[in-house]
């Protein structure tokens, strides 16, 4: 019988797996195996698991897929998969590492910066394309493509960024303004983007 990592994550938890792991790696237990590798750790990744960690949402919108969600929709999805971490008032949890994802604005240049989706990022897509790849947290890329536009439209609403009756999707997440869209400096260097 074959587990994938998502599998484990999801039914032992993150710390049991990366526990598990450390103890097989320290305890030399494992040994070059029919997988490769001096431990004979994985499985070559098929085309479609690649596909599902696609990394290509820019913020022009070029990668989004098709779906759309708003604020009410958003809502029931945020309580139901992210407020133990980002808690009810999308504050934050302490001790759970989810940050806050409101508040914060007009803090960055301040001696206490709060980084929130409000105040520091730049492009509503990274929102998106975060949450698409990385939430929540105990079982990533779970979530459907219409319910990442709806959250993603509900945390913009609470951050005060789009109004409650605006409906996220490929057309309109780009044309989201962020507060802090020109607090970055653009990296020209040509070694870098050749």
């Amino acid at each position: 019988m074959s587990i994938t990592m998502r599998d484990a994550v999801a039914k032992y938890g993150p710390r049991a797996c990366v526990l598990a792991v450390g103890l097989g790696l320290a305890g030399g237990a494992l040994a070059q195996g029919s997988h490769g590798g001096p431990y004979g750790l994985g499985t070559p990744a098929t085309a479609e698991e690649i596909a599902a960690w696609d990394i290509d949402v820019m913020p022009d919108g070029r990668g989004l897929p098709p779906g759309e969600g708003g604020y009410e929709a958003g809502k029931e999805v945020y309580t139901e998969h992210c407020l133990a971490c980002h808690g009810p008032d999308l504050g934050g949890v302490a001790g759970t590492g989810g940050g806050a994802l409101i508040g914060g604005r007009g803090t960055l240049a301040s001696g206490k910066p709060r980084k929130t989706v409000e105040s520091y990022w730049p492009y509503a897509s990274t929102l998106f394309d975060f949450t698409r790849r990385a939430m929540p947290f105990h079982a990533p890329g779970s979530l459907s493509d219409d319910d990442v536009y709806a959250v993603t439209a509900y945390i913009l609403a609470e951050g005060n960024i789009i109004g409650r009756d605006a409906v996220m999707n490929a057309e309109t997440l780009p044309k989201v303004v962020m507060p802090n869209v020109d607090g970055f400096i653009p990296d020209s260097r040509p070694d870098v983007f050749d």
